[in-house]
């Protein structure tokens, strides 16, 4: 892999690693623990804020899988890649529409405690799939 193309896809990684770190493990927990903020309010401002990081992330991740795609990379790349994109994947399709059908039924009016959800649960832990993943990708482009 020439060091260009190194040089894009660990920054657009990185960039990927940022923002997760930023909305996932900084935003999402403190935006429910700010004045005045009720579930109702925070879960609205949370899907705004996840489906724009998803549509973020996508982007990001087509620009790394091009770049590993076109340049000559190490397994260790390939696979790391493939796991970042996967995981994405997993929770766009599979995991996010359970958390959309939970906060909608919220937004009507349902307790939240009423009926728990571990759909949230897979969230995170995928969360810190990708971004153990990231960053293990990120520090093989940077040396290649």
């Amino acid at each position: 892999m020439n060091s260009a193309s190194a040089a894009v896809g660990g920054a657009a990684t990185f960039v990927w690693l940022g923002m997760v770190l930023a909305i996932s493990f900084l935003e999402a927990p403190l935006k429910f623990r700010a004045p005045g903020v009720t579930i109702p309010i925070g879960l609205g401002i949370g899907r705004l804020v996840f489906r724009a990081l998803n549509a973020v992330e996508a982007v990001l991740a087509v620009v790394v899988i091009v770049v590993v795609a076109t340049g000559s990379p190490g397994t260790a790349a390939v696979a790391l890649t493939a796991v970042a994109a996967v995981v994405l994947v997993i929770q766009i399709a599979v995991v996010r529409p359970p958390l959309n059908r939970r906060s909608d039924r919220v937004l009507s009016g349902e307790d939240p405690a009423r009926h728990r959800s571990r759909a949230h649960l897979y969230y995170v832990a995928l969360e810190i799939v990708k971004v153990l993943s990231l960053l293990a990708l990120g520090c093989v482009l940077q040396a290649a």
